[in-house]
């Protein structure tokens, strides 16, 4: 599969996800099998063989399959909570109880990223160990195979403050620039920019979801029009991503903030009354 000689224009992006790949399970090796999706994808549409400056954005799903993060859970509760660093939030429902959690990653997500779909009942989805060397191993075997200087993501599913609905973000990152620092540049009227800071993977991610879909066994992507986010070396993963500490200015849902507060009133050593 080699690079087609063609460039892409200022302003395009194209995005597809090509059909056919088996089921994964746990030993299968993972670069082999997108290699021959990609392969059997390109003999089919000749204009999508893979080429320099494209991105490779996988489900982490079939990442965790691989590579045995497949855990028997009759409880997915219990799983979660081996999976859980920090309790952000905790509300209840009349379908149970929300978890808003960081993980072993440093992700704050819902369930500590523990998945119970598309997988035997019975059975759960951990996160891949590491993320960014799993996308560093598949940028590293793919890229070979078929001759290319790629990108590749690793997304997962994630809800978002403030904002409804679910899209996906980037958890894994070989090769792409993940941030792009837009600080110093100016705008279209010369005003200069000093706060903007790009979040190019999970703009990635999301634009792939959108042809990979939830329930349409089609877990892998592949995004054109991006190669100038696209890095010879590995560059520095999705962890340049994830703000934490004394960054994260909303480190406690609302409740549990409010009632630390309380608790730090209540525990605050009284003045001496006055005599």
């Amino acid at each position: 599969m080699s690079p087609a000689p063609t460039s892409d224009a200022p302003g395009d992006l194209r995005v597809w996800a090509p059909a056919g790949l088996p089921e994964v399970v746990p030993g299968d090796d993972l670069v082999a099998l997108l290699v021959g999706l990609l392969r059997d994808d390109a003999a089919a549409h000749p204009d999508r063989a893979l080429r320099d400056g494209d991105i490779l954005v996988v489900t982490s799903k079939i990442v965790s399959k691989a590579e045995g993060r497949v855990v028997a859970a009759d409880d997915r509760e219990q799983a979660i909570t081996d999976e859980t660093v920090r309790v952000v939030a905790t509300r209840e429902h009349a379908g149970g109880v929300t978890r808003i959690v960081e993980n072993r990653l440093g992700l704050v997500m819902a369930a500590a990223g523990v998945d119970a779909s598309n997988t035997p009942v019975g059975t759960v989805l951990l996160l891949p160990l590491d993320p960014d060397a799993s996308a560093r191993a598949l940028r590293a075997g793919v890229g070979a195979a078929c001759g290319v200087r790629i990108g590749v993501l690793v997304t997962d599913t994630a809800g978002r403050p403030w904002r409804d609905g679910v899209t996906d973000i980037t958890i894994g990152a070989a090769g792409v620039r993940v941030l792009e620092d837009l600080r110093g540049a100016h705008d279209t009227q010369g005003r200069p920019l000093t706060m903007t800071v790009t979040a190019v993977g999970d703009e990635v991610a999301a634009a792939a979801e959108l042809v990979k879909g939830k329930a349409s066994g089609r877990p892998v992507a592949v995004v054109r029009g991006l190669a100038s986010h696209v890095l010879d070396d590995d560059g520095p993963g999705a962890r340049t991503l994830v703000r934490l500490g004394a960054q994260d200015m909303f480190s406690q849902g609302s409740a549990e903030a409010y009632a630390q507060g309380w608790k730090d009133a209540l525990d605050r050593p009284q003045d001496a009354p006055d005599r």
